[in-house]
């Protein structure tokens, strides 16, 4: 069973890691796509941190690798910050919405570094 303390931030990191993939997904759309590149390249790189600190947070509990959940989290939290900043350079409704996930995926993520 996954600890209590752990699961506001996996949440927190697949509702990010949707985000993610939907907005790079709607990006590849874009009629001008190569200005969303960074946009893109960020969102991916997110998604997969997201997810790998969530699967880190649930396979450590209670096995004292808990180290590594912080590392991993405190990673997450810095990619995120960058992915919402370039999210928030563009109008597009997905990716103010990839954005606001992100920053709430940071915040969850530090506090579960702290």
């Amino acid at each position: 069973m996954i600890e209590e303390k752990f699961t506001n931030c996996i949440a927190a990191c697949y509702r990010c890691a949707d985000a993610c993939d939907h907005c790079a997904t709607l990006c590849l759309r874009n009629d001008q796509v190569q200005t969303m590149a960074a946009c893109i390249h960020l969102d991916r790189f997110c998604a997969d941190a997201c997810r790998m600190a969530a699967s880190f947070m649930a396979k450590s509990s209670g096995t004292g690798h808990e180290g590594y959940v912080v590392q991993l989290c405190d990673l997450c939290a810095q990619i995120c910050d960058e992915c919402a900043e370039e999210c928030q350079k563009h109008d597009n409704e997905h990716c103010k919405a990839c954005a606001e996930a992100c920053r709430a995926c940071a915040e969850a993520c530090r506090t579960m570094a702290a």
